[in-house]
Order: structure tokens, then C-alpha cells, then sequence
């Protein structure tokens, strides 16, 4: 008998620290006025009470257990998708993991950029038609702040900070079934974003010490693979499934920019009261964006949405839920 991923929970969780435009303005050369204009975000959250990526991922991990009703002994897998983790090992899973007493779960990490949320998805929906894993969280945690240039306007305006993830369900009734279709592609392009690059010793020295670069993108190329290649892979992915874009609830693109999703908007001819947006508020969150917009809106589902990502890889990909 055939297994099917039922999506059962959501949860989102941001930090208490709200940073708005001014403050930042207050210390880099820009304006309230230009990064509303350009970006649309008015304020983001920061972590800095001590709280990490794990942190933030464990507070949505503990929502989807209460809101599932589902025990942290009967978790399969934690997939958490983040390029900001607490460390390079362990994994930010495993220490979720901890964190919520999943000792019969297997924990691991996925990179895939602002891209996570729909890679990580795809990835836990395989793991659960296979039919030796019932239950799956994934969450998508990001602490952006550590990892920016506060010199560099053209990404330290954007970022923010913030976790949304969901539980997934092994079903057998295929009208349960909530994940009907993805595509994910990547580019193999590693100039235009990167974060976090060590580079290699080039001599035995005592003063030797790992380092790590801050968060780069270079923005006019991002904004043009978001706006021209992106919707070609969305309008390739519902020809292939026989679904138009006219019967599609919701569009939940990652929360890169508000200009970005009014853009994607036009190009697809389809109205922005279709494309639930937290970016205003929250700011680009990398990974967890989707998570949490979709997170926004799941009480409401009753028809096909598609989820699309995209980042550093440069990665992209969608996945076609129906609910």
C-alpha cells in the first residue's frame, strides 16, 4: 500500500528584539526612506539575548509537538535547513534534537540557501514514502545578524532573523496526501551569494586561527535570476502537473524583498492578494521566510499553493502543496 505525506503542523517563531530602518540608518550610510523604496521592509528581529539558531528552531519544534499532539519520542527525523548553524558540527538539528528529548529521532542539517524550506520539504517527503518514517519535522532557523557586514547597505538592510517549520505525517489515504509535486535546481554558481567561506592555511603557524566572511550577494544579479528564471521553473512545474496559475490559493515566494514578489507577481499576471508577505516585518529571514508565510496562512489552505525559494547556489525550488 502506497505512503502519502500529510502536512499536520506549522509553527513560527521570531525573537523579541525589533530592529527598525532608523537604527540601522543610524549607523550605515542610508535612509528609512531608501530601504522602504527598495525593499519594502520596515523592521526586523535580532537575536541578542543569547538565543542561537538551535534556539530558535527548538521554540518551533516545541509548537509542532503540542499543536500535532504528537510525543517527541514518536519523532523519525529533524531536518533543519539553515546557512547560519550554531557550528559547522554538530549539526543544529542534533541539538534540537536535545533540546526536545527526540531521543528515537535521527537529526541532520540541509544547505540550500533561502532555498532550505522547499529542499528540505522535498527531502522529508521522500524519507516518509519510503515507509520507515512516520514523523518528520522540518524547520528552517536562521540568525542572520551573525553572520552581516554592518559596512555593507546592500545586505545588512535586508536580513533578519526568525524559524518556521512544519511536521509531516505518513499517511495511506491518498486524500490526505498534501504533497503533490516538486522541482529543485541549482546553478553551481558560487559569486553571487556566499556566506561563511574559511579559507585553507598557507603555512604551519602558531598564530593560525579559522575565520569566516560575512554574508555577500550581489543584488542586480539576484533580482534578475529571482524575477526571469524563477517564474519560468513555477510556470514549468504547474504545465507539467496540469494545474494553471489561475487555480492556485496562494503563491508563498521566499521573503527576499517586497519588490521581488510584486515583480514575480507581474511577471505571472496573477494578483498580490494571492502572495502572503511577512517580509515588511520580518525582513528576509533566508530559509525560514517560507516557512513562516506559509505558517500564516495554513489555517486557511483548501486549495493548491505553491511554495517557491530561491538563494545561494544558486538554488531554487518549488513545491506544489494542496491541502
Amino acid at each position: 500500500m502506497p505512503t502519502y505525506t500529510k502536512l499536520a503542523a506549522m509553527g513560527q517563531y521570531v525573537p523579541d528584539r525589533v530592529v527598525d530602518n532608523d537604527e540601522l540608518a543610524a549607523i550605515m550610510d542610508t535612509s528609512d526612506e531608501w530601504i522602504q523604496a527598495h525593499t519594502g521592509i520596515q523592521t526586523r528581529h535580532y537575536a541578542m539575548n543569547g538565543e542561537n539558531t538551535s534556539d530558535l528552531a527548538t521554540q518551533v519544534a516545541q509548537q509542532l509537538l503540542s499543536k500535532s499532539g504528537v510525543a517527541a519520542s514518536a519523532i523519525d527525523l529533524i531536518l533543519v535547513t539553515t546557512i547560519t548553524p550554531d557550528a559547522l558540527t554538530p549539526a543544529t538539528a542534533c541539538i534540537v534534537q536535545a533540546n526536545i528529548g527526540a531521543d528515537n529521532a535521527f537529526a541532520f542539517d540541509l544547505s540550500a540557501a533561502c532555498a532550505g524550506f522547499t529542499f528540505g520539504m522535498a527531502t522529508a517527503d521522500k524519507f516518509i514514502r519510503s515507509g520507515q518514517y512516520r514523523n518528520v519535522m522540518v524547520i528552517s532557523a536562521e540568525v542572520n545578524s551573525k553572520m552581516m557586514d554592518f559596512k555593507d547597505r546592500t545586505a545588512a538592510v535586508f536580513f533578519g532573523d526568525g524559524a518556521g517549520g512544519a511536521l509531516l505525517q505518513a499517511t495511506t489515504d491518498p486524500h490526505e496526501n498534501n504533497i503533490v509535486a516538486e522541482k529543485l535546481q541549482t546553478q553551481g554558481n558560487a559569486t553571487v551569494i556566499h556566506s561563511g567561506r574559511v579559507a585553507p592555511i598557507t603555512k604551519i603557524s602558531a598564530d593560525n586561527y579559522p575565520q569566516t566572511d560575512a554574508f555577500y550577494q550581489a543584488g542586480r544579479e539576484v533580482f534578475q535570476f529571482a524575477t526571469t528564471v524563477v517564474p519560468e521553473q513555477m510556470r514549468g512545474l504547474l504545465a507539467r502537473e496540469h494545474v494553471a496559475l489561475s487555480d492556485l490559493q496562494f503563491v508563498i515566494c521566499h521573503q527576499a524583498n517586497l519588490r521581488i514578489i510584486e515583480k514575480i507577481a507581474a511577471n505571472l499576471a496573477l494578483p498580490m492578494e494571492k502572495f502572503p508577505h511577512n517580509v515588511e516585518r520580518l525582513g528576509n529571514t533566508s530559509s525560514a521566510g517560507v516557512a513562516m508565510a506559509l505558517a500564516g496562512v495554513f489555517d486557511q489552505l483548501n486549495g493548491p499553493t505553491l511554495l517557491t525559494a530561491f538563494g545561494g547556489g544558486l538554488a531554487y525550488g518549488s513545491v506544489l502543496i494542496k491541502k
